[in-house]
């Protein structure tokens, strides 16, 4: 869940090795949709402008998803406007969910695609899917309305560096927003190097040789992705530059787990749990709860001092303990 609109500097990160030990299965009870519809209900009534965004893993493995989409639509900004619902994915399904979740009231998505070549995209990801498969899941995306169609590119040193240029190119033609993403170090799993993070200037710097572009002012406080617009007015190209240049200050994003916790920042070895509150056998008034939902976020969010991007180090990456972003979410 997100004050503003959402950047997600890390959905594809999480992907950038082998694949990670399998993650046990939640059993159903654990968090009922109804719960986590009420518990963001609550959250989005606390931000000025709230975004909610579906991440995580992989969400379209969900078999209900649209069903839920259709729930969490129902919700408004204290302005009575609609909640922008988003969705990041690796579009693997979109071509036959991307019409569905539009219908149910998703609005847009953000597609990880890391390289148009099979092998670097393979070795990337682990997938064993084709890059034709995911570009034709951005068509579907395109063709129910889906948009704007933003689309991440972890790029990291020694694997697909070669590839910035040939996807800047494919993106302007095909109409979408491509945004880099300096190689991050979330979880323990992706084998974290400060040396192979390509660093913003220089993405921007390959790109501008080729393809003029010229600096955009940001849209919103805390937007976590710099903008370059190309001088010939054909589209934009964004960069997240968590590493090289850390936006702590600035974060208004939060997330909330499929078990319930909710995380202030991407990098935390903890969460803290909502579910114990809205189950709280001592409460049993609806109001009463409710009330103690909103005391339990705000509490949260009013201490919180993450500054994990900013005093990164090397040894405080290997030292620190973080989740993997498949028990969090993007």
């Amino acid at each position: 869940m997100t004050d503003t609109h959402p950047d997600p500097a890390a959905g594809p990160a999480a992907r950038r090795a082998a694949p990670s030990r399998p993650r046990p299965a939640l059993d159903h009870l654990d968090w009922l949709e109804s719960e986590a519809v009420h518990v963001l209900r609550e959250v989005a009534g606390q931000c000025a402008n709230p975004v909610l965004l579906f991440s995580g893993g992989e969400p379209l493995v969900r078999r209900d998803l649209p069903i839920l989409v259709e729930k969490l639509a129902t919700i408004r900004r204290p302005d009575g406007g609609p909640l922008d619902l988003t969705l990041t994915t690796n579009a693997s399904a979109l071509r036959k969910l991307a019409g569905p979740l539009a219908a149910a009231g998703l609005g847009r998505v953000t597609v990880s695609l890391d390289s148009l070549d099979d092998a670097v995209f393979s070795a990337m990801n682990g997938v064993d899917f084709p890059v034709a498969r995911v570009l034709d899941g951005i068509a579907a995306a395109q063709e129910a309305g889906l948009g704007p169609i933003k689309v991440n590119m972890v790029v990291r040193r020694g694997i697909n560096e070669a590839s910035v240029l040939p996807m800047a190119r494919w993106a302007r033609a095909a109409g979408v927003t491509l945004r880099f993403i300096e190689f991050m170090d979330v979880g323990h799993t992706n084998g974290w190097r400060m040396e192979e993070v390509v660093g913003a200037s220089e993405l921007i710097a390959l790109v501008d040789a080729e393809m003029p572009v010229v600096a955009e002012p940001p849209r919103y406080r805390g937007e976590v992705a710099t903008r370059w617009r190309y001088r010939d007015g054909a589209g934009e190209v964004g960069v997240i530059a968590s590493v090289t240049k850390p936006f702590c200050g600035d974060c208004t994003r939060a997330r909330l787990s499929a078990e319930g916790r909710f995380y202030t920042c991407l990098f935390t070895g903890e969460g803290h749990d909502l579910r114990a509150v809205v189950r709280d056998p001592a409460v049993a008034d609806p109001a009463d709860r409710e009330a103690a939902l909103c005391e339990a976020v705000a509490a949260v969010w009013r201490v919180r001092d993450d500054r994990y991007s900013e005093e990164r180090t090397e040894a405080t990456s290997s030292r620190l303990p973080r989740l993997e972003m498949f028990a969090m979410g993007g």
